[in-house]
């Protein structure tokens, strides 16, 4: 975590899933009070969870920065985000692929940040999806014309290539994480990333 604490991201984005919202499952609340002891950048987590809104407090209590949520998961979206603010933390939004960010049209001007999937979520090292591009485009027109001041992010498949792109197209965060873990140098490739 030494290298990372001086590296050049702005954030650690930390993946939770449960087996039943994603076909996988990634570490619990134990191991995330650990990393964000050692961890010195602020932390967006991103609940890849059923009735996410169950945990609110828990990621509160990890100091976190963002929670974030997805759309699919949240029949009563306004009421989490709302929940997620009187907690004190910025609230996010994540949409799956094939959700259009119409959706957000009720919603976008009390977000914080809306993260783009542009992977099916769950498996790291995924191939990008093109048409991605095409909905950060959407999105940002659609926060423009609501008024939001939300944050855009792109989450899966994303490198140098892929991350010109999306800068282009209106990204403000790229996540990136086999591109940089699996770099021979991850602290070179997180640079490199963060100065598209």
């Amino acid at each position: 975590m030494a290298w990372f604490n001086q590296s050049t991201a702005d954030w650690l984005h930390i993946d939770i899933m449960d087996g039943v919202f994603v076909p996988n499952i990634s570490f619990g609340f134990p191991v995330l009070e650990h990393v964000a002891r050692i961890c010195d950048k602020p932390l967006d987590v991103h609940l890849m969870i059923v009735q996410p809104e169950k945990f609110i407090d828990e990621v509160k209590a990890l100091g976190a920065y963002i929670m974030n949520v997805h759309y699919e998961a949240c029949p009563h979206l306004h009421r989490v985000i709302g929940q997620i603010h009187e907690a004190g933390m910025k609230a996010g939004v994540t949409l799956n692929p094939a959700t259009p960010v119409s959706v957000l049209e009720d919603i976008a001007a009390d977000l914080d940040l809306v993260l783009l999937m542009s992977v099916n979520p769950g498996f790291g090292g995924q191939k990008f999806i093109p048409h991605t591009l095409k909905k950060v485009t959407a999105l940002r027109q659609l926060l423009q014309r609501t008024g939001s001041s939300a944050l855009i992010e792109v989450d899966g498949g994303v490198n140098l290539e892929t991350g010109r792109l999306l800068k282009a197209a209106g990204a403000d965060v790229l996540v990136a994480g086999s591109h940089i873990f699996s770099a021979p140098d991850p602290a070179a490739a997180c640079k490199a990333l963060s100065e598209l």
